[in-house]
């Protein structure tokens, strides 16, 4: 198996700002909860390509810290409970420090990753547990994230993720609590070593983002997103977006890598949108 470094995507993977808006009070609430679902697949994102990168059946699983990786920051630290190549489970404390900071994100506290299996392998698990004590960016991340390998075609590896017990709370001391599954494909670039070839599609799944005391958000895929490892943003498919305010369609365009989408809502009435 080679040395994959899988990047899943979420359905919303940056903040959204609505343009030419005549609607923006009405707006803040559901874009807050937006920015919050951002947040999410960001960490999880970066927990998943972490467990990818260290456990690669290409790694002795020591001596993490002296090579170059794309998602784990030579500033953690990482520690497995055996290192013999083919047994498992296998379980990795991943240990970010009082902060660590790589490629313009910053991580504290500690992650642990256990995997049944070699993760391209059919039915193999990752489980994620995030530390009390853990932040992205400021923001403290709790729950737990699963990731199954429910691949059918050695060409086409799938995963589904589970995601329970979710809650972020953000600097403000704001807390949401969220929950949801999705299944991705990747369906370009397993055969090659290079990750620039690398296509994922996000075929189907729906995420439920709650804010203590308040409103809440369903992200719903209705159209296969489709994300290319070379462009910074997803490039094509649609969410149905349901919320206080929101209930509508935000569609990512035609393949184009770029930063632009648009929201229809409901009654008609269509909203450029800018992917921050």
């Amino acid at each position: 198996m080679k040395n994959l470094k899988f990047y899943t995507f979420g359905l919303l993977v940056m903040s959204l700002s609505f343009v030419s808006c005549n609607r923006e009070e009405n707006l803040a609430l559901d874009k807050e909860l937006i920015n919050t679902s951002a947040d999410i697949d960001l960490t999880n994102e970066l927990d998943f390509n972490s467990g990818i990168d260290i456990s690669s059946d290409n790694s002795s699983y020591s001596d993490r810290n002296s090579q170059q990786s794309n998602a784990i920051a030579p500033c953690a630290s990482v520690n497995v409970n055996n290192t013999t190549p083919g047994v498992f489970p296998k379980i990795f404390t991943v240990d970010f420090g009082t902060g660590c900071a790589y490629n313009g994100i910053t991580r504290s506290g500690i992650i642990t990753i256990t995997i049944t299996d070699y993760v391209m392998n059919n039915g193999s698990i990752m489980t994620i547990e995030r530390g009390s004590n853990y932040y992205v960016n400021g923001r403290k991340v709790e729950g737990t994230v699963v990731y199954e390998n429910t691949t059918t075609n050695t060409a086409i590896p799938q995963w589904t993720r589970t995601i329970t017990n979710g809650k972020i709370t953000n600097p403000a001391g704001v807390v949401f609590n969220h929950y949801g599954t999705r299944t991705v494909k990747q369906t370009a670039g397993v055969s090659t070593l290079i990750l620039a070839d690398n296509i994922y599609e996000i075929t189907s799944g729906s995420h439920t983002i709650t804010k203590t005391g308040g409103a809440s958000l369903s992200v719903t895929v209705v159209e296969p997103l489709i994300k290319k490892y070379a462009c910074n943003h997803i490039s094509q498919g649609q969410l149905d977006l349901q919320g206080s305010v929101l209930d509508g369609i935000l569609d990512y365009g035609n393949n184009t890598c770029d930063n632009l989408a648009t929201y229809t809502h409901s009654n008609g009435t269509i909203y450029n949108v800018i992917l921050y």
